[in-house]
């Protein structure tokens, strides 16, 4: 390991290439010597008490890197656009932390390759989490105290291939237009209970909502009022309602006859199997079912963020949802710090 082992008694001028942990039972546990430190007479006595008999002297062959070093050099490429770490490593170990608020991307498949080379991890939290600005996002570290120089390269290039293993998308998409459809809602006998929790949804992200509309059944008034809506300026349609198989819930094909393209309708999430993305020129509408009136979490938790991050979704992305798609539906909800969606 590059590593030659020296009796403490003749340490003397030497040079600690990492700290050394005291423990005192009941009172505290930290370094006693932090590395670097340059061995003194007045401490061999401490060492001594501290169990030390020999210490550790590095010997590089010119085909390692210290800890530290290795973990910084790793850094550089592990860490994309929107990802922030220090310039100081402690024993080999380096955080990397949200640069702006958004959206953190895990390359999921470039993790796996970099964790599999053995000598060096990184531990990161789920991919497509909502961060904020100076959030911990992710951790990793040498494992030896000398690294094989090969090892450090190879887990370079792997980080590398993808632009680095972590990035935070900003959020692209500031404008909004909210429709609800039901006839029952727009002939006043029933309150509106979407636009509310959509609304609330969205401000949370710092969308503006441009308009709001209240929309009988009519697959002929729908589409125009989707138009519109893009013609204010709205980069975002949320139309909720209608999205069931009765005759009368003509919401998604109103959204067909607005021009959209690429449409997916339904996915394998509980709450939200009769959700529908669609795009008209590069504007996503969305068809929003009736669980997001009567579930705190839905498939609506899910897609939002990412469609705000600029993310296309296509029918392979919300099939894929299914593994960790079924909500708890617990009494107190816990999301985003749970199991839901993070497949």
């Amino acid at each position: 390991m590059g590593l030659k082992v020296v009796p403490v008694n003749k340490a003397v001028g030497m040079v600690l290439p990492h700290d050394m942990t005291e423990i005192i039972p009941g009172r505290e546990k930290g370094p006693a010597f932090r590395k670097g430190h340059v061995i003194k007479d007045s401490d061999i006595p401490h060492l001594r008490r501290m169990g030390k008999n020999h210490i550790y002297v590095l010997e590089f062959s010119g085909h390692e890197l210290h800890e530290d070093e290795a973990a910084l050099t790793m850094a550089h490429a592990i860490a994309g656009p929107g990802i922030e770490y220090g310039s100081q490593p402690s024993e080999g170990k380096i955080c990397f932390h949200a640069g702006i608020d958004g959206l953190l991307q895990v390359d999921r498949q470039q993790l796996l390759a970099f964790n599999l080379l053995g000598e060096v991890m990184l531990a990161t939290c789920h991919n497509n989490t909502v961060v904020k600005k100076g959030d911990l996002v992710a951790a990793g570290r040498a494992i030896p105290l000398v690294v094989p120089k090969p090892l450090v390269f190879e887990a370079v290039s792997i980080a590398s291939v993808g632009g680095g293993l972590i990035a935070v998308l900003p959020w692209k998409i500031s404008r909004a237009a909210v429709l609800v459809t039901g006839q029952e809602v727009f002939d006043g006998h029933i309150k509106d209970a979407f636009g509310p929790i959509i609304k609330e949804k969205l401000q949370k992200y710092g969308v503006d909502v441009l308009s709001f509309s209240l929309l009988p059944d009519d697959i002929e008034i729908i589409p125009g009022e989707i138009k519109k809506a893009i013609g204010l300026g709205a980069e975002l349609i949320l139309c909720a309602g209608g999205m069931s198989v009765d005759p009368d819930d003509v919401t998604p094909m109103a959204i067909s006859e607005a021009g959209a393209q690429d449409i997916v309708y339904g996915s394998p999430v509980l709450p939200g199997a009769m959700f529908l993305v669609s795009y008209i020129g590069d504007v996503p509408v969305l068809g929003i079912p009736a669980c997001a009136i009567y579930y705190h979490t839905t498939i609506l938790d899910l897609m939002l963020p990412r469609i705000l991050a600029g993310e296309h979704i296509d029918r392979e992305k919300i099939a894929a949802l299914g593994h960790g798609g079924l909500c708890f539906n617990c009494k107190k909800c816990n999301y985003p710090f749970c199991p839901f969606g993070k497949g």
